[in-house]
């Protein structure tokens, strides 16, 4: 079987948790005997040497429209569907004012649109323009063979905001332990807390400083600024007292060594549909501090620390809970047995059975 990965334009230049995802999956599927090509969604495909094309990304369906329909080949997606919450709601500056009121799929379409007309991205489908968002995407979940969210609760997301008769199988996110290997001879620092993710509004680092700051804790924020998010990324960096720290994007070597030393992994966010680092951080025996937005209880149950992303009392009680508790061996136990990007391909491999 051959399949063709078609992904967003940016997947390699912005990474993000869907980068994770494309690479590990395609990466365990071939070594299941699937061969599988890493595509863009603005590339030349020679769709006849496919079986199946795999989308990602349900908030991106121009792409999905028009690769799907020209091809009139057998197609799966990874809904991947992931919004911003509640962050618009509380953060009513700049844009977050006029987005307040407008619906997600308007918020979506604006921005698909102006990213577009700015030379930002690639739009691949015109039909997209007058057919909108919500159109868009329901009609795509009604022709795919089968829909692949990473959870029960994003499907039933999916299944709610929009109607379809979609077949459906759940995949899981998940880790290469091997990538990730802890050494226990090496004492963790009680102090130190981490967090992995890029910086941008959703994942609320500013939050996250402004519970921390002028604290004891040693607090080290750990990736890149977001595109269009430059502003965001210099308040962070304006209002981070002492003993706040910034180490942009490392090296995996370099994040290993901090996963090694923190006792803590925060992910504040606002939205997420899984929090790839805090199952990674999981398996370097960091204590996770989480919020409940999104699907996160899909995979951490009540064996992380929860907090409410918009108070910062609570995220500064969630980190000094954490930093307090003994080592979570029954998280790790659960991520090591269900969450592994082996899983997820064994997993995939079945849908696509199903699809062709």
């Amino acid at each position: 079987m051959k399949v063709a990965f078609i992904a967003r334009t940016t997947l390699h230049t912005v990474p993000g948790g869907d980068t994770v995802q494309v690479v590990q999956t395609a990466r365990q599927l071939n070594n299941l005997g699937v061969e599988v090509d890493i595509l863009l969604s603005k590339d030349e495909i020679n769709y006849s040497e496919y079986d199946l094309l795999h989308f990602f990304n349900l908030v991106r369906p121009a792409d999905i429209l028009h690769h799907s329909k020209i091809s009139k080949k057998p197609f799966v997606i990874s809904t991947i569907l992931c919004t911003y919450g509640d962050y618009y709601k509380y953060n009513r500056n700049g844009l977050g004012a006029i987005f307040t009121h407008l619906p997600a799929d308007g918020v979506e379409y604006l921005k698909t649109v102006a990213r577009w007309v700015l030379g930002k991205d690639h739009l691949s489908s015109l039909d997209y323009l007058w057919k909108g968002q919500r159109k868009s995407i329901i009609e795509i979940l009604n022709r795919a063979d089968v829909i692949l969210p990473n959870s029960e609760s994003e499907l039933k997301r999916v299944e709610d905001t929009y109607p379809n008769n979609a077949r459906h199988m759940i995949i899981t996110n998940g880790i290469n332990p091997e990538k990730f290997p802890y050494d226990a001879s090496r004492k963790k620092d009680d102090n130190m807390v981490i967090c992995v993710a890029r910086i941008e509004g959703r994942k609320n680092q500013l939050n996250l400083i402004r519970a921390l700051n002028n604290t004891h804790f040693n607090l080290v924020i750990i990736g890149a600024p977001a595109p269009n998010q430059g502003d965001y990324y210099q308040q962070c960096r304006d209002e981070a007292a002492d003993n706040v720290g910034f180490a942009d994007r490392i090296p995996h070597e370099e994040l290993i060594n901090y996963l090694q030393r923190a006792k803590v992994h925060v992910l504040p966010s606002w939205f997420e549909t899984t929090g790839l680092s805090s199952i990674e951080a999981t398996v370097m025996h960091c204590n996770i501090v989480i919020t409940d937005k999104g699907d996160t209880r899909d995979y951490f149950g009540n064996d992380a620390i929860y907090c409410e992303p918009g108070s910062t009392e609570s995220i500064l009680r969630a980190v000094v809970q954490a930093s307090k508790a003994p080592f979570n061996e029954a998280l790790l136990s659960r991520i090591l047995e269900n969450y592994t990007w082996k899983q997820a391909a064994q997993q995939t491999l079945k849908a696509y059975q199903t699809a062709t």
